[in-house]
């Protein structure tokens, strides 16, 4: 089992930034690819960014690239979505999860193909 506790969320104006944090902890024997995704009030579950195992790869959703970069620390088990000029419809529960490590890493945009997930993080952008 793999255990993922996001922080970093918060309120912020338009405009500004946000630094999220996922932290990893239980079986970290296997390094994971990971996700990020967002979900608004009556909204479905988006991706907005994915990143290899070894951070070699990195993917983002249109409607974040440019203003949004994702990183990871293996040494410190923690992954990090680094959100620019933020803006209201960015507004949503940012959650990290793990990508299932026996499939190829070309899915990373679909949900159902993360195995673990942490319990998400609220980012507000006010205009």
């Amino acid at each position: 089992q793999v255990q993922l506790v996001e922080s970093g969320g918060g309120l912020v104006q338009a405009g500004t930034s946000l630094l999220l944090f996922c932290k990893a902890s239980g079986r970290t024997g296997t390094i994971y690819a990971m996700g990020w995704f967002r979900q608004a009030p009556g909204k479905d579950r988006e991706f907005v960014s994915a990143i290899s195992w070894n951070g070699a790869d990195t993917y983002y959703s249109d409607s974040v690239k440019g203003r949004f970069t994702i990183s990871r620390d293996n040494a410190k088990a923690t992954v990090y979505l680094q959100m620019n000029s933020l803006k209201p419809e960015d507004t949503a529960v940012y959650s990290c999860a793990a990508y299932r490590p026996t499939l190829p890493f070309n899915r990373y945009s679909d949900y159902t193909f993360y195995d673990y997930w942490g319990q998400g993080t609220q980012v507000t952008v006010s205009s």
